[in-house]
């Protein structure tokens, strides 16, 4: 009798304290921030707690649900592929809530625990890609782009809270890279056949993402990233040098370090890698096309050639790294370091207009330089190419046929990964 009423006794305990692990949480906050290709949204809360995420179709819709718990925060605004947020307690089955979405998401869920001055969070991501479609819709069609116009995608490195490198005179990376910019901006407006595009336009932090985002949004056709070097401990160290992103790692310990240094901006306005899993710490989705990267290195050596011209060299090769803010551009894409912040004399350089305007200019006869050989002629021959409506039934191999084509050149033509097509598609046929 007294061993039953132990036994009693201890299983009420231990459900007890098992119970108390997540009793009362309290979702104290939540919070979007949205990057282009994915939406994340924190939950802050009182303590750590087990969740439950799952999607909904028609209309798309993802559910969280925290067993015992009660929701203590504002709801959400639209935000990315975010269109709303409701909630309700369910009794014993504690509090559910619903995040309205635009669109279908893959979903990734994790919880973080406290760091710093932040507790315990329940991240989910909310991502665009990767969910299927039809297929991807090109950038911008012949009509709207016009046979004569290169969309360039000038890009000023950092900004805001985060000046770059800063020189022994107290300049400051960010207002060289938009005053350099900006004198590139009003070259290219008074180039036939370029149409420029500042990816930042004043002195406010932006993010690696929100960059080629941008980028994207302007139907850019080559992007361009400005910025000047440091050296910690040399100051002796000087000239401008060309990068492009590599697949395969850096082609040398400083261009490693490089990349290590830039990648990092994103941490200075708030964003830190230590609390996301082995997909999120990349920071950015990898390139998908081999090719790009190929053209950002024919671009890169025209545009080193037209720098050396103009300018000393510190490297005499284009130069490869993991840069974060050239992933994810499906466009010849490069960054471009005008010297050395840490060395005096580059310092006095970058700060004259006059030698300003030189880089300027040399960089606008390698951007010309590369249009005029490889993208105008594509452009020209892609409106004169003809187009094909699928059919119901039609394969991408049949039509290639009809059109005598081959397969690869028509995947190519239409930026397809795969032989799969929907009837109704319009097809390029080159």
């Amino acid at each position: 009798m007294i061993r039953r009423a132990l036994g009693v006794l201890m299983v009420s305990l231990v459900a007890a304290w098992s119970g108390a692990v997540t009793a009362g949480v309290v979702v104290e906050g939540v919070r979007a921030a949205e990057n282009g290709e994915r939406t994340r949204v924190v939950f802050d809360l009182s303590a750590s707690s087990e969740h439950n995420v799952f999607t909904l179709t028609d209309p798309a819709r993802v559910v969280i649900d925290f067993p015992d718990a009660r929701l203590e925060a504002d709801m959400l605004n639209e935000r990315g592929v975010l269109r709303g947020m409701r909630s309700g307690e369910r009794g014993e089955r504690g509090l559910r809530i619903v995040l309205d979405l635009a669109e279908e998401v893959r979903v990734r869920s994790f919880a973080v625990g406290p760091v710093d001055q932040y507790g315990n969070r329940l991240v989910v991501d909310l991502r665009t890609d990767g969910v299927r479609r039809d297929r991807r819709e090109p950038v911008r069609t012949v009509e709207e782009r016009g046979v004569n116009e290169v969309v360039v995608a000038i890009d000023a490195g950092h900004g805001g809270v985060d000046p770059g490198a800063v020189g022994p005179g107290g300049t400051f990376e960010k207002d060289i890279a938009l005053a350099m910019a900006k004198r590139l901006r009003d070259l290219m407006e008074r180039e036939p056949g370029l149409t420029p595009v500042l990816i930042r336009t004043g002195d406010y932090y932006m993010g690696l993402r929100d960059r080629t985002r941008r980028a994207h949004e302007q139907n850019a056709d080559v992007f361009i990233s400005l910025h000047i070097d440091a050296i910690d401990g040399n100051r002796n160290v000087r000239g401008a040098s060309v990068y492009a992103l590599s697949r395969d790692g850096a082609s040398s310990e400083a261009a490693r370090l490089l990349a290590r240094r830039e990648n990092a901006a994103d941490m200075i306005g708030g964003v830190s890698l230590s609390d996301k899993d082995d997909t999120l710490a990349s920071v950015l989705v990898d390139l998908s096309r081999a090719h790009t990267i190929e053209a950002s290195l024919e671009m890169g050596g025209i545009l080193l050639n037209e720098l050396g011209a103009n300018a000393e060299l510190h490297r005499n090769r284009v130069e490869q790294a993991g840069f974060a803010v050239l992933k994810s551009l499906d466009m010849p894409s490069l960054l471009v370091e005008l010297g050395f912040m840490t060395n005096p004399h580059d310092e006095r350089r970058l700060n004259d207009p006059r030698y300003q305007q030189q880089l300027a200019e040399a960089l606008l006869r390698g951007v010309r330089g590369y249009s005029e050989r490889y993208l105008l002629p594509d452009l020209r021959q892609a409106q004169d190419a003809q187009e094909h409506r699928v059919a119901r039934g039609e394969t991408l191999s049949a039509i290639a046929r009809r059109y005598r084509v081959s397969l690869q050149n028509l995947r190519a033509a239409n930026d397809l990964a795969d032989d799969r097509i929907a009837a109704g598609t319009t097809l390029v046929i080159p």
